[in-house]
C-alpha cells in the first residue's frame, strides 16, 4: 500500500496551465499597463467649462446680484452711493402700483407684435423652405440684410413711413380708412408696427429652420391619403413646425416686451411702456431702486410666462 501522507495535492490541469504570455514591446520588453486618465479627463473637462462659467459669472450673475440688490435699497438715498440695503421689499409694491399700467401694456405690445410676426414671418418662412428654389439663400439675405444698418436707424424710417403727410396716411385717407385729420404716428398702431418689423427677423428664422428640415415626403403621403391641403397643413406641417414656432415667438415676445425704443419715436406718452419708466428711473429721476424692482419684477413675470407657455405648447424636450 503506497502512503499519501506528505505528499502535495493535486493541482488540476486548468489551473496547472500557465496563463498567456504579457504583452511586449519591439525589444522583447514587458509593456506596463497605462495608468488611468479619468482623473486627467476630469480636469481638463473643468478647464474647458472654466472660461464660458466665468463668462457666466461675470456678465449674468454679478449683473442679476446687484441689480437684485438695488431693488432693496432703502429709496431715501440722495444718489447711488448713498442707498443703503434696507432690505425694503415694499419697493415692489411701490412700483407695482405706480407703474402697473405702462407694465401691463408692455406685454399686450408684445404680445400683440409677436402674433403679427407668426403670421406674416411663417408665411415667408414657408415661402423660402418650399417655393423658394435656387433663390433660397438670397431671400435668406434679405431677412438678414436689416440687421446691417442700425435699430435706431429703423425705427426712424418707419417714422417717415408713417408721417402726416406720408403716402401711407395720405393712402388710407384717399380710402376713408383714417379721416381728414387721422393720424397714425403716436398711436398704439405705430409702435405694435414698429416692434413687427424690428423684431420679424427673430421669428422668420427659426420658423425656416423647422420647414426647412421637414421631409417633403410626408406632405406627399399626407395627399397620397386624400388629405385636402388644408388638413395635409394642420396634421403634418404645423406639428412638425412647432419648435420653430416655441423658439421663433420667445425670441419675438421677450425683447418686444422690454422694448422703448419704438415708443420712444413712434408713439406718445399714452404708449408708454415699461422700458421707457426703466430708463426713466435709472437716468432722469435717478431712484435707483424703483427702476431695479421694475426690471424684476419684468423679468419675474416674462419668464413665468414663458414657463406656462412652453408647458402648454407640449415643447419642452423640442426646446
Amino acid at each position: 500500500m503506497t502512503s499519501t501522507a506528505g505528499t502535495a495535492p493535486l493541482v488540476g490541469a486548468a489551473d496547472a496551465a500557465p496563463g498567456p504570455p504579457p504583452p511586449t514591446g519591439p525589444r522583447g520588453k514587458a509593456l506596463r499597463p497605462e495608468p488611468d486618465n479619468g482623473r486627467r479627463r476630469g480636469r481638463l473637462g473643468y478647464l474647458l467649462l472654466f472660461p464660458a462659467a466665468a463668462w457666466l459669472v461675470i456678465f449674468f450673475i454679478l449683473p442679476l446680484y446687484s441689480l437684485v440688490a438695488a431693488s432693496l435699497f432703502d429709496p431715501s438715498g440722495s444718489d447711488f452711493r448713498g442707498y443703503q440695503m434696507d432690505y425694503a421689499w415694499g419697493n415692489y409694491a411701490d412700483a407695482f402700483q405706480a407703474y402697473w399700467k405702462p407694465l401691463v401694456r408692455s406685454l399686450v405690445y408684445g404680445a400683440v407684435a409677436t402674433l403679427f410676426c407668426l403670421v406674416i414671418g411663417y408665411v415667408l418662412a414657408y415661402a423660402i423652405a418650399f417655393k423658394a428654389g435656387r433663390w433660397k439663400n438670397l431671400m435668406l439675405v434679405l431677412v438678414v440684410a436689416p440687421f446691417f444698418t442700425s435699430f435706431l436707424v429703423r425705427t426712424l424710417s418707419w417714422k417717415l413711413i408713417l408721417a402726416d403727410d406720408g403716402f401711407v396716411v395720405d393712402t388710407l385717407q384717399t380710402l376713408h380708412i383714417l379721416g381728414a385729420d387721422g393720424r397714425l404716428l403716436a398711436t398704439p398702431v405705430a409702435v405694435v408696427a414698429g416692434l413687427t418689423y424690428n423684431f420679424l427677423p427673430f421669428m422668420v428664422l427659426p420658423l425656416f429652420a423647422s420647414l426647412d428640415k421637414i421631409d417633403s415626403r410626408l406632405i406627399e403621403a399626407s395627399q397620397d391619403l386624400y388629405a385636402s391641403p388644408a388638413v395635409g397643413f394642420f396634421k403634418v406641417t404645423w406639428p412638425l413646425s412647432l419648435p420653430g414656432v416655441v423658439s421663433g415667438t420667445l425670441l419675438t415676445f421677450i425683447p418686444a416686451a422690454g422694448d422703448f425704443i419704438n415708443q420712444r419715436l413712434l408713439g406718445s406718452p399714452k404708449q408708454r411702456m415699461i422700458g421707457g419708466v426703466i430708463q426713466d428711473q435709472f437716468t432722469d429721476a435717478n431712484n435707483i431702486p424703483i427702476a431695479g424692482a421694475l426690471s424684476v419684477m419684468l423679468m419675474v413675470i416674462i419668464v413665468g410666462l414663458v414657463l406656462v407657455y412652453v408647458r402648454r405648447a407640449g415643447t419642452e424636450e423640442l426646446l
